[in-house]
């Protein structure tokens, strides 16, 4: 990479350090290029990104950022994951570190908070955006199905009682 490859590089990460819900930040040795490529398609698939970055130009992308205070994480062979939303990158992450003992969580951040390898791992452990927007719609529309099914049962019930009746009439 030439000076003007970094300097643009360094660029991007930092606006990707200022906007992204959260990052965290990992040790890969030991995996092979198969094992990145396979954790790079599965945080793609789940909106997230996977990028091997040289620390010095991390801790230099860190600078001016929420996320400064991480910058004691970026020793060894260093990985940076990071989503949009706030607990899709930890949930890979862990998933995948679960299955692969080479991949070591370091910690990350959210914000302006730095989180270390079990908050990580707890941020992992909640529902994503998505989940919780599904279950707060099923929350509001439970009631109200109910409440249409309670209005519409006195009218069912007359239309019922209307029809044995025709019934009735027509047998006689």
């Amino acid at each position: 990479m030439d000076r003007a490859e970094k300097r643009e590089f360094v660029t991007s990460l930092n606006g990707v350090f200022k906007s992204t819900g959260s990052i965290v930040v990992a040790h890969y040795a030991g995996l092979t290029v198969a094992q990145i490529n396979d954790l790079r398609s599965k945080m793609r698939a789940a909106g997230g990104t996977v990028k091997v970055a040289k620390n010095r130009l991390a801790v230099i992308a860190l600078q001016g950022t929420e996320s400064e205070s991480m910058q004691a994480l970026f020793k060894g062979q260093t990985l940076i994951a990071y989503s949009d939303d706030p607990v899709v990158a930890p949930k890979v992450a862990s998933d995948f570190a679960k299955t692969n003992d080479n991949l070591v969580i370091l910690g990350g951040a959210m914000g302006s908070t730095a989180l270390d390898a079990d908050e990580v791992k707890a941020l992992a452990a909640l529902p994503s955006l998505d989940e919780l927007r599904a279950r707060i719609i099923g929350m509001i529309t439970t009631p109200a199905t109910r409440i249409a099914q309670i209005v519409n049962a006195p009218a069912g019930q007359l239309a019922r009682v209307f029809g044995a009746y025709a019934r009735k009439d027509e047998a006689a």
